[in-house]
Order: structure tokens, then sequence, then C-alpha cells
């Protein structure tokens, strides 16, 4: 939740050793000057479901200076993930579905009566405005919507899922979801993996754009189907690193993966372990019953 101070095991993936010089617990770093690095063993590797911290990757800063990100990773490397109607698929198998997870959901009310949003807060949900007449779309969980969906004023509760053809990343400016309409409909991916050698194209080269460019670092010029890649004419390119793709819980607030793509594994910080503390800024208040909470 916004407001959760956490403790972050950087051991369990392995933590690395220092990328840039800079002052220690600020953004402040001498520019230009990236030190040769590598990670240390860790006990464990990013799993299905863990709820990893990594650097934001679509920032312009050297790796170590980038925005710290938190968010479960759904894909790890060499899965298929593909969202169809708002619901993920991993490997052609419905994702493990977590209690805390929140969606978007109409809620239809009976005719001339008005859906209160302070009930609906004190249910757990949040209203998010109305799509129209007698309909409502709340940002809530599943066990909440059960809730709702037994009100007297409730007709119906339903997953409010955008149409097929909705341009929401159109606009956007992200290198990865051009090739989208919007994150309730991804079309099947295959996570990158270290060694794999993929084939280049016009249809595909929004996934791996920023991978080859970005990442790996290599200078590349595209003229309709054909690449150059570092001066050398050619069509395939062999992954360097892992990535993973992360999704946040809160599925339709959460600019992720399906917005800017994967995450290579030179950006992943650690594992999100204890909240050690939390703060209601809207009540002004500790959350006393998440302090030293396990991240699940």
């Amino acid at each position: 939740m916004t407001g959760d101070f956490l403790i972050v095991s950087k051991l369990t993936y392995g933590p690395r050793t220092p990328m840039t010089i800079a002052l220690p617990f600020t953004s402040v770093y001498l520019p230009g000057v990236e030190l040769p690095w590598f990670r240390l063993p860790g006990y464990d590797n990013v799993d299905r479901y863990d709820i990893v911290v990594f650097n934001y990757p679509i920032d312009i800063a050297p790796i170590s200076q980038k925005t710290n990100y938190i968010k479960r990773c759904v894909g790890i490397p060499h899965d298929t993930l593909e969202v169809r109607n708002k619901m993920l698929y991993v490997n052609h198998k419905l994702s493990k579905q977590s209690p805390t997870m929140q969606k978007n959901y109409l809620v239809q009310v009976r005719e001339r009566v008005r859906l209160s949003p302070s009930k609906v807060k004190a249910a757990g949900g949040t209203l998010e405005g109305t799509q129209g007449a007698n309909t409502y779309v709340i940002n809530m969980t599943a066990s909440v919507a059960d809730k709702i969906r037994n009100w007297p004023e409730v007709n119906n509760v339903s997953l409010f899922i955008l149409p097929d053809d909705f341009q929401e990343f159109s606009r956007r400016g992200f290198n990865f979801s051009n090739g989208f309409n919007n994150h309730d409909h991804i079309p099947p991916i295959v996570i990158p993996f270290k060694g794999e050698k993929v084939t280049l194209t016009s249809e595909n080269w929004h996934l791996y754009k920023d991978i080859v460019s970005r990442y790996e670092h290599n200078n590349v010029q595209k003229n309709g189907d054909s690449f150059t890649i570092n001066g050398e004419k050619t069509n395939t390119y062999t992954i360097k690193q892992n990535y993973y793709f992360m999704m946040g819980d809160n599925r339709d607030n959460s600019e992720d993966s399906r917005f800017w793509g994967f995450v290579p594994q030179n950006h992943i910080i650690g594992k999100a372990g204890i909240i050690y503390f939390s703060w209601d800024k809207e009540r002004m208040l500790p959350r006393f019953g998440r302090i030293l909470n396990f991240i699940k």
C-alpha cells in the first residue's frame, strides 16, 4: 500500500557491487562514470509471483541510479505470457490469483438509486467513476466484489473489460506497448532469456527494441523489415541476459510491464520481505495492523 516502508533483501538474488560513484542513500552521483561491477551469489532465483524491487528500466540514468520500483514478477525467462479479457495466463494456464489483487468492476444498480461513495469505501472499494446510467466503475478485490454483489440496491457486478480494439496505448509513447491496443488484451509473448536467438521483424520490433538498443547497448538501424546492428546487416539477434515481466496487484492502476516492457536481470535489486512501518496519509495515522507484516 502507499505509505508502506519495506525491508528488501538484496541477499536473496545476490547483491550488486557498486555501479556508480555516488553518495550513499542519496540520488547524487558522479555523471559519466560507470564502474565495472558484478553480482555476488544469491541463495535463490527470481521466482514466478515473487514481489521484486528493481530499477525502473526506461529511466534515463545509470542502472543503480534509476527509480526503485516494486511489482510482482508474473513471468520469468522462457514463460509464455498472455492477457486475455483482463485475465493473465502463464504458459497457457490461468495465473495465480492473489486475494489482495484489485481490478475494476462494473456495478449496476437499480433505477433511480445512487451508490454511496462512502459505503463503497467502507466496504474496501474505490469508486472510480460512472459508465452510463446506473452503472459505476469500482476498483476492488474479488472478495469486496462478492460483498457488494449482495447489496439490495445492486443488480449486477462484473469485471470491467476494455474492448479489444480500444486504443489505450497508441498515445502513451512506450516502445513496448506500441504493438498492443490496451492492457486488458495482450497476445501470447515469450519472456526473453539469455542465449535466445530471435528473428527481428517490423511486427515484433516493439518487443525487442529496448532490449537490443537500450539494455544491451547496440547501435541499430531499421529500414522496413531490414536491420543493421553495429554495422552488420542482420535480422537475427542473440539475447545477452534474462528478462522478467512485472505486474502490479492493482491491475487497472499500475504502470508496469504491460506498458514499458521487460525488466532486465541487471536491474533486479532484491526481494521485498517485511513492512517495518506503514503510514496512512489520509488519516494521518500509522497503520499498526500492517507493521512487521510479511509481504506475500
